[in-house]
């Protein structure tokens, strides 16, 4: 099967929209990294995704809606759910709500639990993507399982090419992490995973301190990211790096260490917003740059855990982990 690229116009726009509509597998771009977008309710095009990914049948997906009032109807909205809603819909938030009786998306989506994970993603192309299609479309990162994450369409083409229908060109990703996710079906709210909204800025819409989960839950994660093993280059990865050997490449934040002849800098100026933008892209171009001329391994330099450091941090340590 030969992948289409489609341009980022009204015609592209159609097309890509009538492919999901016929069951089809179409990557796009959100402001925060591609998906590999699927009719939510369609059990076997949502099926087709875990097959063109490799992605294990149990790591859940997350659907993805025109609107705040769409997803509504699919899972039950608590008053909290409404709040952070209107402060951060469309973004890079994903709320884990328990289903409705009348829940339109395939339990292949949610892998059978009772919950399901939705978000309302901003970006022109994104919104008028879902609204011409006018269903949930489930759109995990459009990568093969367990490797970098795509921030542009040619990612896509280099990791799927031949087993999607189509690549929706949006351009660079905005924010270049995936969503945060927060879990909103249990007494108190659970951050699952770190992403694009920080969890300063959660706690203070919520009003509460937000629970942080136990570790990585390989065995029944109930959200996406949650794999010990994620988000890895074909190097191996080594963390807080405060020095850089001749074999190594080096993913650098600041002003960069000495000894490295292949660098990927996320920020010169330490700015964590650009640094995560840039994560994926130079992940995979130290990997591929790195291969090439024989290099051993990616240092990274230390990412201070604040703000958007907590995500790109939660990125690099699932990136470094052995794979099973």
């Amino acid at each position: 099967m030969h992948t289409r690229l489609l341009h980022n116009d009204p015609q592209g726009l159609a097309t890509a929209a009538a492919m999901l509509r016929a069951g089809g597998l179409v990557a796009f771009g959100t402001e925060t990294v591609y998906g590999l977008g699927a009719d939510a309710g369609n059990d076997t095009a949502v099926a087709a995704i875990y097959t063109a990914k490799g992605r294990p049948g149990h790591n859940p997906l997350i659907s993805h809606f025109a609107s705040a009032d769409a997803a509504f109807e699919q899972v039950e909205a608590t008053p909290l759910a409404r709040r952070l809603a209107e402060r951060f819909w469309p973004g890079p938030l994903t709320m884990v709500l328990p289903r409705t009786a009348r829940c339109g998306i395939s339990a292949v989506a949610t892998a059978g639990l009772p919950t399901a994970a939705v978000r309302v993603p901003a970006g022109q192309t994104t919104q008028a993507l879902l609204a011409a299609c006018g269903f949930p479309v489930v759109a995990p990162s459009a990568n093969p399982s367990g490797r970098v994450s795509p921030s542009d369409a040619q990612h896509v083409l280099a990791g799927l090419d031949g087993r999607i229908d189509a690549v929706l060109d949006c351009g660079p990703c905005r924010v270049g992490v995936e969503s945060t996710i927060i879990d909103l079906s249990r007494d108190v709210p659970v951050l699952l995973r770190p992403g694009g909204i920080t969890l300063e800025a959660l706690e203070a819409a919520c009003g509460v301190m937000l629970a942080l989960p136990a570790g990585s839950n390989d065995a029944r994660p109930t959200a996406p990211g949650q794999l010990s093993s994620h988000y890895a280059p074909g190097l191996p990865v080594r963390l807080d790096a405060h020095s850089v050997a001749p074999d190594e490449a080096l993913l650098a934040f600041g002003p960069p260490l000495p000894g490295s002849a292949l660098v990927w800098n996320l920020s010169a100026t330490g700015d964590l917003h650009e640094a995560a933008a840039r994560l994926f892209a130079g992940l995979r171009f130290l990997d591929m740059e790195g291969h090439r001329r024989g290099l051993v391994g990616i240092a990274v330099q230390p990412v201070p855990g604040h703000g958007l450091g907590r995500a790109i941090r939660d990125r690099l340590i699932r990136a470094a982990c052995p794979r099973p």
